[in-house]
């Protein structure tokens, strides 16, 4: 029926829009006067924000408290997953990652289990960190960093006499979207759930095998970890820093510094097809210039303190914070110390490059922009 009177009109909008509501549908149209207010009113969803937990004073009390109150003989696993308060309650520190910390106590091991998600581990403190891998037992150090692929059996644990800490980077975001996230647990061999996968290959074995770049061993079977991600289950921080360091001097990029990607040995590219690792140093006295992309970005200090800015914030940098960079923010970093900046960081670029959405800018020292990809 016609409204008649604006009154009417206005009664009978309210209407149909708590109709449309209670009917699970949504008003793709313009409601306000503001131009394309359609498509504003179409994107006003949750956004992800730029945001920074601090090691020192948010995360790792919790870590040493939840230690202490939360034993392992009554959950398979004890970590703080960093919730982007933008995006809250749901389990996503950017909108398609998340990091967790976790602190492992001497002699604690986790049972096996396996998911859809895919993960590292980097290890922060402690010289006993342990994770087991589809039969390879792997001992990390601080700077490494272990792969568990989607669908791998693994576990996690502390082998030393004192606590050891790391933190994990997961698509579990992006997993969960799909609707393709599931879980596994009681592993089992020969019929008999147990509490540690036993070692099928020998220590060292990825660094055996992938740890020389451009030779590869054609007699071994290289389908590991699901098949699509790296075989090469751990990568040493002593390798990766004698790469920083051999680079410090080269100037041939003034956006990200030195950056070091962490690779597939043998298709080259990322590690994952939904997710890449880094490690940049800023070096002492060096601010980048702005760089923007359309990847989220989690940041990590390893060592050393400096400065970034997300956009209209800036954010201290102190070892082992982690700072949220939601895409299409311009980033810069700065060094005013006189050590180098050792950052981790991950990224989903490999997830936008194969859906055709990535793009990254920068600035020129005059302020120009530049598309670089």
């Amino acid at each position: 029926m016609q409204a008649n009177t604006a009154t009417d009109r206005a009664a009978e909008l309210l209407s149909m829009y708590g109709e449309i509501e209670r009917k699970y549908m949504f008003p793709f149209w313009a409601r306000e006067e503001d131009e394309h207010d359609d498509i504003k009113q179409l994107m006003n969803g949750p956004k992800p924000i730029a945001h920074r937990w601090s090691f020192r004073s948010d995360i790792q009390p919790l870590l040493a408290q939840s230690a202490r109150l939360i034993s392992t003989e009554n959950t398979d696993r004890r970590s703080l997953i960093l919730i982007n308060p933008g995006l809250a309650p749901r389990r996503a520190t950017v909108s398609t990652l998340y990091t967790a910390y976790r602190q492992n106590d001497p002699n604690e091991i986790m049972p096996p289990h396996a998911h859809t998600a895919s993960a590292v581990r980097f290890g922060l403190t402690g010289k006993q960190n342990f994770t087991g891998v589809e039969g390879e037992d792997i001992t990390f150090l601080p700077g490494d960093m272990v792969l568990t692929p989607r669908d791998t059996w693994h576990n996690h644990g502390n082998l030393g006499d004192e606590p050891a800490i790391n933190l994990s980077v997961l698509d579990y975001p992006l997993v969960e979207n799909l609707n393709a996230l599931s879980f596994q647990h009681d592993y089992q061999e020969n019929g008999e759930v147990v509490r540690k996968q036993s070692a099928r290959f020998q220590t060292e074995y990825s660094r055996m095998v992938y740890g020389i770049g451009g030779l590869t061993p054609r007699f071994l079977d290289h389908r590991r970890g699901g098949g699509d991600s790296s075989p090469m289950f751990v990568y040493r921080y002593e390798a990766m820093r004698e790469l920083l360091y051999r680079f410090r001097d080269w100037d041939e990029s003034p956006h990200e510094g030195v950056l070091i990607e962490y690779t597939h040995p043998l298709r080259g590219g990322p590690v994952y097809r939904t997710m890449t690792f880094f490690m940049q140093m800023v070096r002492p006295g060096e601010t980048t210039l702005p760089l923007k992309q359309t990847a989220n970005l989690l940041v990590s200090p390893f060592s050393g303190q400096g400065s970034m800015a997300v956009g209209e914030q800036t954010f201290a940098l102190e070892p082992f914070d982690t700072v949220a960079v939601p895409s299409e923010n311009w980033v810069q970093y700065r060094n005013d110390s006189t050590e180098p900046l050792i950052l981790f960081i991950a990224s989903d670029e490999p997830a936008l490059r194969a859906m055709g959405l990535f793009h990254q800018w920068s600035r020129t020292a005059q302020g120009n922009l530049i598309e670089l990809v």
